[in-house]
């Protein structure tokens, strides 16, 4: 008798998640991925900031299943689902079956219907984002070293970030200190400590999600870090010279989106209609409904908690999404096919500000600053996923905490644009 198939699209904190729950179990398992690693997102925006390089954050797919031989990897890109035919399809034809599917194919940055603004002002969600971003702010102080115009010197040395989530208020203070620390010394004719950071948010406050003493401490955080912090101000154009908001212009050479997200297509695949969001809506057990067969997971997946309000979109609800996906499939081949409705507990929310504040909210306990910052620390190092990288990560964190200086400054993927001379550049 064939073994059942479980397909799982997508090898984030869900798909993995799914993947290790299903150990032991009478299943094959094929992993399907257009990227060939698994990443931990949560510290994405410190390769962005260059404090990280990216293999301390991100591990190869294989090599983490490498010892389950009942788990085949797939580098491949999903174009839609059969439904009827039980089949994914994958970019180059083919079909790849299954009995039960799961989709944890995560989100990716919204621009709330403005997509030409993407070119101007990138997003972080992956890797490749990362490393974008890391080359737009070094070479934006590169550039501003061979400007001899002091206003567009400073509009280079402008760096703008959209949207005051946790990945705002964090790559806000990490490129105050990049500019003001890291980068002290280095130059002769830009001067990287004048370097303006400012963080806008279209809502009233920072971190809307966490309780108002801790959103307060954190806009106080960002301005005594220096962080200039725009409130109650949408965006309402982007452009290559820098942007509006309300009804000011601001000439930026760098801008960095961090205002939103919306789900992958995976509605679309299963002809479903999605949320405003475009997350497929799951039933309680994190299936689809008429199609028990599928579930969906993550920043994909449409859910409310017993109190009404909606599961957020946080890696360990992707966790814990993914473990209650297998945990169904395990009962149904059990032959209990009971309702299992998922229920999703909250473990608190964190963001730093800098190297040496942090804000933590448990519920139980709230903690913020020095204290909280350590305890951000150790919590992150112990999701990280091998022994190797925890000490490579501890021991960055440490170098930067005593010394400031940050050692995945390298500058890649492409040559310096063509400006003047540097024997024609004058001090302005």
């Amino acid at each position: 008798m064939a073994r059942h198939r479980v397909v799982i699209v997508g090898s984030g904190f869900g798909g993995l998640s799914a993947a290790q729950a299903l150990a032991g179990a009478d299943v094959d398992v094929t992993l399907i991925d257009r990227r060939n690693h698994h990443l931990f997102q949560p510290l994405l925006y410190q390769v962005a900031t260059a404090s990280l390089g990216t293999s301390e954050i991100a591990w190869p797919i294989r090599h983490i299943l490498r010892r389950r031989s009942e788990v085949t990897t797939l580098l491949a890109t999903v174009t839609g689902v059969d439904v009827a035919g039980k089949a994914v399809l994958l970019e180059d034809g083919s079909r790849v079956g299954y009995d039960s599917l799961i989709l944890a194919t995560g989100a990716r940055h919204a621009y709330f219907g403005h997509d030409d603004w993407e070119k101007f002002a990138p997003g972080l969600k992956t890797l490749e984002d990362a490393t974008t971003i890391r080359r737009k702010l070094l070479l934006a102080f590169e550039a501003a070293e061979r400007e001899p115009d002091p206003d567009k010197r400073q509009a280079l040395l402008t760096f703008v970030i959209i949207g005051a989530g946790p990945t705002g208020v964090e790559l806000a203070g990490a490129i105050v200190e990049l500019a003001r620390v890291t980068l002290t010394g280095e130059f002769r004719r830009a001067d990287p400590g004048k370097a303006r950071v400012v963080l806008i948010e279209a809502g009233n406050k920072v971190l809307a999600n966490f309780q108002p003493g801790l959103s307060d401490y954190t806009l106080k955080s960002l301005r005594d870090l220096g962080v200039e912090v725009i409130l109650g101000k949408p965006v309402t154009t982007i452009d290559a010279d820098g942007l509006v908001y309300g009804d000011t212009r601001l000439d930026a050479e760098c801008i960095i989106w961090a205002a939103g997200v919306e789900a992958s297509p995976a509605a679309k695949w299963l002809g479903l209609e999605p949320d405003r969001a475009g997350r497929v809506k799951v039933t309680a057990d994190l299936s689809v409904p008429e199609h028990g067969e599928i579930f969906v997971v993550g920043d994909t997946a449409s859910i409310t908690m017993p109190d009404g309000k909606p599961v957020p979109g946080v890696g360990d609800a992707a966790k814990q999404g993914g473990k209650h996906a297998a945990s169904v499939i395990r009962a149904r081949l059990a032959g209990d096919t009971a309702l299992k409705p998922f229920r999703y507990k909250h473990a608190g929310d964190l963001a730093t500000i800098g190297k040496r504040a942090a804000v933590i909210d448990f519920g139980w306990i709230r903690l913020k600053g020095w204290v909280a910052w350590w305890v951000w620390g150790i919590a992150h190092i112990y999701f990280l996923i091998d022994t190797k990288n925890r000490l490579a990560v501890a021991l960055s964190w440490l170098w930067i905490y005593l010394s400031g200086q940050r050692s995945a400054r390298l500058i890649t993927q492409g040559e310096a644009e063509a400006k003047a001379p540097i024997k024609e550049v004058t001090e302005a």
